[in-house]
């Protein structure tokens, strides 16, 4: 009788030695933003030509802050002549045209975000229910129009129209007005300039709303009509939640130019007349640094306004961020 045959046990395998968390994350990449580079360089080097813009024409002359803080004078040094420390600011501070001007800024940025932001919403709403493609098309193409045209244009076109023999004065006089200059009146400026931002930027956000609302998913419609709900319901509870992340972003980038309300567009349509109530920081830091030559003082408000901006920025991302989870970093 024979024995059985007695199955060897399986050979021993050398356990392969443990390695901490450090040095395993290194074993699998020591330098994984190498690694993307490589594998995607012709896509990195389309950024090139934008980040040297930024670096060129946004950061570096980020340095001449510097003289914020320094005595400057035209043909001395580049960064002042000596260290004057918080001179320019306790300057500003005290001055009450400063603050004058930092009023108006914050009443005409709070008016344009105000008016400016729901419009492009409401108009893109009301072509998005709109059936006649052509229609839709026309208006469309009407609306964002005057974002393609130049500053001076528009500013150009403002003058004429507000002039005493322009347009509004004409329908003024078929009323039974009397017609007036309206453009030297400091209580119709800041009507005439809101006015003019909202007939020339809502065409444009109002694109890129229609935009957002390809991304909604239909079946949410579908599933609304289903429990009853109106085209206004369908709006309110599908629409509008749909397009939350764009509003939110482009409320986030409208805030952070709230206080560099339309330095080019006031600039040219503004008058002496009208200083009371149209001057803003950008004018003012344009009058006293460029025309009068005080420079130092200029970069003293002018670091003012970005700190502000930047402040507004911030706190308005962080707040989208823990109220809507929408936000942009």
């Amino acid at each position: 009788m024979s024995t059985p045959k007695t199955l060897d046990p399986p050979p021993t395998t050398l356990a392969e030695p443990t390695l901490p968390p450090i040095a395993r994350k290194v074993r699998k990449g020591r330098y994984p933003w190498r690694r993307a580079i490589r594998r995607d360089w012709q896509l990195y080097s389309l950024a090139l030509l934008p980040l040297l813009f930024f670096v060129i024409f946004r950061y570096l002359p980020m340095v001449g802050n510097v003289i914020a803080f320094r005595r400057f004078r035209p043909g001395g040094g580049i960064f002042g002549e000596y260290w004057v420390g918080l001179r320019y600011v306790k300057m500003f501070l005290s001055d009450p045209t400063f603050w004058d001007v930092f009023t108006n800024t914050l009443i005409l940025g709070g008016l344009t975000l105000l008016v400016c932001f729901p419009l492009p919403i409401v108009l893109a709403l009301l072509l998005n229910e709109v059936r006649t493609r052509y229609l839709k098309r026309f208006v469309q193409s009407v609306s964002y129009l005057p974002h393609f045209l130049s500053i001076v244009i528009v500013a150009g076109m403002i003058l004429q129209m507000v002039s005493v023999d322009g347009v509004v004065n004409q329908l003024v006089n078929a009323l039974g007005g009397e017609p007036a200059a309206f453009i030297q009146k400091p209580e119709w400026f800041r009507t005439i300039y809101v006015s003019s931002e909202a007939w020339q930027t809502v065409g444009w956000g109002t694109i890129l709303y229609l935009a957002a609302f390809t991304t909604i998913d239909q079946d949410l419609y579908e599933a609304a009509r289903i429990d009853g709900a109106n085209r206004w319901r369908q709006t309110w509870h599908v629409t509008l939640p749909g397009i939350r992340p764009t509003m939110m972003t482009l409320l986030i980038l409208n805030i952070g130019t709230f206080m560099a309300v339309g330095f080019e567009k006031i600039l040219l349509i503004y008058n002496p007349l009208t200083y009371e109530t149209a001057d803003v920081i950008s004018t003012y830091v344009y009058r006293v640094g460029i025309v009068s030559g005080n420079l130092s003082y200029a970069a003293a408000i002018g670091l003012f306004e970005a700190i502000i901006g930047l402040t507004l920025v911030l706190s308005a991302n962080y707040i989208s961020r823990r109220a809507v989870g929408a936000s942009l970093w």
